[in-house]
């Protein structure tokens, strides 16, 4: 009989009488098995005391189970087989899924929902898979407690300690609570929830906060299907949440419909306590918010520990985390519902308008405890106005909004003088603003401060005694010139006020700190002082004040002498002297202090009071009354820098109410109010606008626009869908701001919108004239100037930016068979209103156009996508900021290595991944390089007496070959990089992801998912997805180089690359494989960047290539072999494939290329890939209408066709077609025009015209209109014939035409060179292996 209950083990006789020993599975309610979905869930495991719900676990117990029966009953039979799970041909493994997936209903209980520490016992029905590490028991927090009190205030520590308790207790499983840790970064968001994850080990998982707020996502609580005891988001965003419901439904632990990727749905009610870690607040759309009763905020200090205490400290935690739990389960135990009416206000102003406004008016309604509607509204409107808000969408829901902040609302009341009001709102409900201090937790004593005024005898008396000092006059100033004074300190009383000579190096922080009555307070001053290192102390004249001196180690002119509000570092340089009357002191010597005191051009303010918009308020309201300066040029610098100053950092702010009073202000200036007003007008009275992707419920709009000095369109459609065409097309015909801001609602998609059309919608909506639209047009167009920071990210995305072809809308069209016809009109001269209509439909062409070039390059739409979701940033972003940030991560100036190329030595030695570098030991080095001024007094990679250039290395020896192999170097730069070590540390990033692109390939998906964290595994499980993926990633990859190579500056660029190493190094390598094939007796015909053309190559010549790249970190693959090829020159050859067996029979595989388009022809470069004479010549395939057309495109100016055929010498009728068309050829008398383009002005300011270079001597018509009026007879083919012959004739030069063209013309009628693999050439190799 089995141990496991929902089996039992049995035996039948199979062939030829052997026994088989097999499972027979039982369809019951199991102890021992659970199904969850319709699939297996978790079975318990008696030797380890635990569940497990990896099936392998299940499938080794079952085989166990028959080994057990096959070993005690073995002599009950001669010949016997156990069915092992494990063998796929027994076909149990089968019987197993049918049995787990179709047989058995649903049945189990959700595992882990009790936390399982070292020292707990386990019982079956506690339903644990795992435990933690530790024990839960009393012990110290010393670390714990250091590192928490720094990092957070009491009452925020509190919170944090309250939930962990609750969680450790049980309790978290019904507390309809949820912690948002919300800060700037760097404040200790991540240090609290590092160590959460690691007293909760096993026990969390990671959600996205933006996923679970989408209304769209129906797999949003796949990440939760291992129900956790804790979901963890580091830096998640709920800052733009659409549908609250998922989330409080997660909170209040209600039962939801689970989702789960190829499985069934299931009904879960989860346990979990989420925890977010966040940069924004939390939007709370209105005061009956769910999300009010159950979110707990949690603000840091912004105090920072050392790092080597914070290391110290964060090292010493792991040896607490039972002692932690322990002390955090007896704060929560102490006050269970210390949080049960929490209000998270910070969160409520930071994002509701509506409770912003009630804060603004709290002391109105406060003293008059009642108000009518008609007022509270108009109250409301004006608020609105004067802070820059959007009203509510209308007077129906302020009115039920407004009742969530009184007790009672009645439809009419009467008043005391008989008026009878309307809805009237009474019992102000005022413990909605009035903050908290204290919920319970334990309020730690206060220290007493190292500052004890108890003596008198002055230790300052003693080491300045002989500095020169001074009485002050009844006045209080010096009674004389200090090159005057000869008296010293010594020889005065000091409990007298009087002024010190101190050294330069003496210096003194000065706390004058008001209280609540706006004087001087000596506690806290007392308090402030205190946090200060321990030296002498001394009361100030007025006995409230303290004055702590210290001996700065630096250059004291250089301190800056604001340290914060209230606290001023007191310099005695020049002839600066100390003001000082002894009254009380204490005995401490005077200290030193080298650190923590701020320098001139640093930030004049602490952290903590940049941290909110409060603490910028306060600063400039201080500023205004001329609290900090006496005068108001310093007043308006310093406000111009603390605003700078949190622009710079993440600090989300919007003070633009207070523009005007900081104007006002500036003008009052006697002397430099003109400067102050300047200095105004570059303030930012608002923080950046983060990047953030528009909702996914919006839906995707395609748009473009058109501008003239009298009219801007914008043009705009709906996107398709699949199975219905939207073909309406809206204008907006010189719209409104409103106009604008309504369509940034949708998702905009347009055609090279980042560097145009953003900027002229956003300059709309921002309130800019047409007339000053049209000219930011012409600044964006002929300057490249004038673009709005802010205008980049107000559409979704830019499909010029996304795609891998960069090329004109117009070409686009062209090749996808759109209608592309100019719209003919000047575009700097004023549209007619009667021809405004014209202007639309050309505009609706464009839209039209965007849609379909977006359909058509969907593929990279997609790779983009998955970029941005690997980067963590937005489908707008572009695809260099996006390599960025998956290679570098938020690193803005990582440290890049360079590499002498002659020498092979870096400039940096960075550890690296073994399997990159180490391992390998590539070389670098290429003895004879020299980078070196030539005559030219240009700089020159030189190299074997070959000017190597800037870029890959190109040589060609034209001529007619046979039997020529092409060998490609797989992804050249980018292993350059590698090899390099480029990136430093994070060249293993880079590394990865080529890496990915190779497991892809070769369909090791496993592998690829261990890469970045198992970010990619989403995008590994389905093979159409892999392949977008290993896209994305081939974009990325491609655009490093650029970056690398690139002039203006970004993270990839070295300033030290000047000779652009990374593609240099491949031209090293292949100047050198040159050589050393010549060596060895075979021509080197062509070499362009990183592939190589072998005429007559043999097998072993391709292995020795192969080889001798691997010592350089490539790996070459034989990409074709060419049965006959001509090259013309070092970019333009003619080839064709040798036939795919008569490959395999000489190197026992076939080439991808042959394998592919066995003995067809191929053509590189422009002359012989023109369809006419690539078909007429070589392929032989019909010559279609596409084929008779040319594209034509002009850089500058216009395209224009002169219709002058029938008209009388020198008359010319210009008809405009634009910068870019599609032409034919046509005959003589046929009506065809000359192509023209705009080639300048003459002298009697007339435009002149030229030629459109390769059409001149024939005349022209627009491809669209000869296909519709059915002209294709009246092609001029003369042009495409002159174009064959021209190919044709370039070959003969090389050797017999006829032959080269030939289908089957057998050997090349040139005697073949005899070109064994001799000895000699053996020897020479291995020569070269040895050196």
């Amino acid at each position: 009989m089995s141990m496991i209950d929902f089996l039992f083990i049995a035996r039948r006789t199979g062939k030829h009488g052997v026994i088989e020993i097999y499972p027979k599975f039982i369809i019951k309610h199991s102890k021992d098995l659970m199904i969850r979905g319709g699939d297996f869930y978790a079975i318990w495991l008696q030797e380890r005391g635990l569940w497990s719900t990896d099936e392998q676990d299940a499938l080794q117990l079952i085989d166990r189970e028959l080994d057990n029966y096959a070993q005690t009953h073995k002599a009950d039979f001669d010949n016997y087989r156990v069915l092992h799970m494990w063998d796929a041909e027994s076909g149990m493994i089968d019987i197993w899924h049918r049995y787990c997936q179709r047989q058995m209903r649903d049945s189990f209980v959700m595992l882990d929902e009790k936390l399982i520490f070292s020292n707990t016992e386990v019982k079956k029905e506690d339903y644990a898979s795992k435990r933690l590490p530790y024990p839960l028991e009393q012990g110290s927090i010393k670390a714990w407690d250091e590192l928490i009190s720094v990092l957070y205030a009491p009452d925020e520590r509190m919170k944090i300690e309250w939930a962990i308790g609750a969680i450790v207790n049980g309790d978290s499983k019904r507390i309809q609570k949820f912690m948002v840790m919300y800060g700037a970064p760097g404040t200790g968001k991540s240090t609290v929830i590092n160590i959460i994850q690691k007293l909760f080990a096993g026990y969390y998982s990671a959600f996205d906060a933006k996923v679970l707020g989408s209304s769209s996502n129906a797999f949003a609580l796949e990440a939760f299907k291992a129900n956790p005891l804790i979901a963890i988001q580091h830096d998640g965003d709920l800052s733009r949440i659409e549908d609250n419901t998922r989330i409080n439904s997660l909170v209040s632990h209600e039962s939801m419909t689970v989702n789960e990727k190829f499985k069934s749905a299931y009904e879960n009610r989860f346990k979990c306590f989420l925890i977010l870690g966040t940069n924004n607040p939390v939007r709370i759309t209105n005061a009956k918010s769910g999300i009010v009763r159950r979110l707990i905020d949690v603000e840091p200090t912004g105090n920072k520990v050392p790092a080597k205490k914070y290391e110290e400290l964060v090292s010493q935690i792991d040896f607490e985390l039972g002692a932690i739990a322990w002390y955090c389960r007896n704060v929560y135990e102490n006050n269970k519902h210390a949080y049960d009416d929490y209000i998270p206000i910070r969160m409520l102003s930071a994002s509701n308008d509506m409770y912003n406004f009630m804060e603004d008016s709290y002391y109105v309604f406060k003293k008059e405890d009642g108000v009518s509607l008609q007022v509270a509204w108009e109250m409301y409107k004006n608020f609105c106005t004067s802070t820059n808000v959007p009203y509510m969408s209308s007077r129906r829901v302020f009115k039920e909004e407004l009742m969530n902040y009184f007790r009672d609302y009645k439809e009419r009341v009467n008043t005391d003088s008989g008026e009878r009001i309307r809805s009237y709102y009474s019992g102000f409900k005022t413990e909605k603003f009035e903050k908290k201090s204290d919920f319970g937790a334990p309020i730690p004593e206060k220290q007493a401060s190292w500052i004890d005024f108890k003596v008198r005898h002055s230790v300052l008396d003693d080491i300045c005694k002989d500095c020169p000092a001074q009485y002050a006059k009844e006045n209080g100033t010096p009674t004389d010139y200090w090159e005057n004074v000869k008296s010293k300190l010594s020889d005065l009383d000091t409990s007298r006020l009087h002024y010190i000579k101190v050294p330069e190096n003496h210096i003194v922080i000065d706390f004058d700190i008001p209280g609540e009555d706006g004087k001087k307070s000596f506690e806290r001053n007392l308090e402030a002082a205190s946090k200060w290192p321990r030296t002498y102390a001394e009361l100030s004249k007025s006995g409230a004040g303290i004055h702590l001196h210290y001996i700065y180690s630096g250059d004291a002119s250089k301190l800056s002498r604001i340290y914060d509000e209230h606290i001023e570092v007191k310099v005695f340089t020049g002839k600066s002297s100390l003001r000082r009357k002894l009254s009380k002191c204490n005995d401490i010597p005077v200290a030193s202090i080298s650190s923590g005191l701020p320098m001139k051009g640093e930030k004049m303010v602490s952290t903590d009071r940049v941290q909110s918009e409060k603490g910028l308020r306060i600063m400039i309201m201080r500023n205004l009354n001329k609290e900090i300066h006496p005068y108001t040029k310093p007043s308006i610098d310093f406000i111009y820098k603390i605003l700078e100053d949190a622009y710079n950092s993440d600090l989300t702010y919007d003070v633009d109410d207070m523009r005007n009073a900081i104007l006002g202000f500036a003008a009052s200036s006697t002397n430099q109010a003109d400067a102050c007003l300047k200095i105004v007008s570059k303030m930012h009275f608002k923080s950046k606008e983060p990047t953030v992707a528009v909702t996914y419920e919006a839906p995707i709009v395609f748009f473009d626009c058109e501008v003239f000095p009298n009219l801007l369109l914008v043009n705009w459609k709906f996107q398709s869908k699949p199975d219905k065409d939207e073909p309406t097309v809206y204008r907006l015909i010189n719209p409104s701001a409103d106009d604008i801001a309504k369509l940034s609602q949708y998702r905009l998609i347009g055609f090279n919108n980042r560097k145009y059309d953003n900027h002229i919608l956003y300059a709309r909506m921002i309130g800019w004239s047409i007339e000053a639209i049209y000219n930011l047009s012409q600044q964006i167009i002929n300057e490249h100037t004038g673009f709005f920071g802010e205008a980049y990210n107000f559409s979704y995305t830019d499909i010029y930016d996304f795609s891998a072809k960069k090329q004109s809308l117009k070409k686009f069209e062209i090749e996808l068979g759109i209608h592309h016809q100019e719209l003919g009109l000047p575009w700097d001269q004023p549209v007619p209103e009667e021809k405004w209509e014209e202007v639309a439909r050309y505009c609706d062409n464009d839209v039209l156009a965007t849609e379909a070039v977006f359909n058509a390059r969907h593929a990279d739409f997609v790779a983009r996508e998955i970029l941005a979701d690997v980067a963590g940033m937005t489908v707008n972003d572009t695809t260099n900021s996006l390599t960025t940030r998956i290679i570098f991560g938020k690193e803005k100036h990582p440290r890049l290595v360079y590499t002498d190329l002659a020498t092979g030595e870096s400039d940096d030695l960075v550890e690296v991944e073994p399997d990159i570098l180490t391992k390998n030991n590539y070389l670098n080095a290429f003895p004879g390089y020299e980078w070196v001024r030539g005559e030219d007094g240009r700089m020159h990679n030189m190299f074997r007496g070959t000017d190597l250039g800037l870029g890959g290395y190109v040589y060609a020896e034209p001529n007619m070959y046979y039997n020529v192999a092409l060998l490609d170097v797989a992804s050249l730069h980018p292993h350059s990089a590698v090899a390099l070590n480029y990136f430093g540390e994070y060249t293993k990033n880079f590394n990865d992801l080529m890496a990915v692109r190779i497991y892809v390939k070769h369909k090791e998906y496993d592998k690829a998912k261990q890469l970045f964290n198992g970010k990619l595994a989403k995008y590994l499980d389905d093979p159409k997805q892999a392949k977008a993926l290993s896209q994305a990633l081939k974009i990325a990859i491609n655009s490093v180089y650029g970056l690398t190579s690139a002039t203006f500056d970004n993270p990839f660029r070295n300033p030290k690359n000047a000779n652009n190493i990374v593609a240099l190094r491949g031209a090293l390598f292949m100047r050198t494989l040159q050589d050393e094939v010549q060596q060895r007796g075979f021509t080197v015909a062509h070499i362009k960047t990183d592939s190589i053309k072998i005429p007559d190559a043999t097998p072993e010549i391709i292995d020795f290539c192969m080889r001798f790249a691997q010592q350089y970190g490539y790996t070459f693959e034989h990409e074709a072999t060419y049965e006959k090829m001509c090259l013309v020159n070092d970019a333009v050859y003619i080839a064709r494939y040798l036939d795919a067996d008569q490959c395999q029979n000489k190197y026992g595989y076939v080439p991808e290329k042959n394998g592919e388009h066995s003995r067809e022809w191929t053509a590189t470069g422009t002359q012989f890939q023109i369809p006419y004479v690539f078909k007429t010549l070589f392929s032989h395939e019909p010559v279609v209408f596409a084929d008779l057309c040319q594209t034509k495109t002009v850089s500058k100016g216009a395209i224009y066709l002169d219709k002058n055929e029938d008209l009388p010498e020198g008359e010319h009728n210009y008809i405009f077609v634009g910068r870019v068309g599609s032409f034919c050829p046509i005959k003589p008398g046929c009506g065809g025009a000359v192509l023209l383009r705009e080639s300048g002005i003459n002298d009697v300011c007339e435009k002149t015209y030229a030629a459109v270079g390769g059409s001149k001597g024939y005349r022209w018509l627009e491809s669209e209109m000869v296909h519709e009026l059915q002209m294709e007879k009246d092609i001029d083919r003369s042009y495409f014939d002159k174009m064959a012959d021209d190919a044709a004739d370039a070959i003969a030069k090389y050797g017999d035409f006829e032959w080269f063209v030939a289908d089957d013309a057998g050997e090349p009628p040139w005697q073949k060179p005899d070109m064994p693999w001799n000895d000699i050439q053996d020897e020479a190799a291995r020569n070269f292996e040895v050196r």
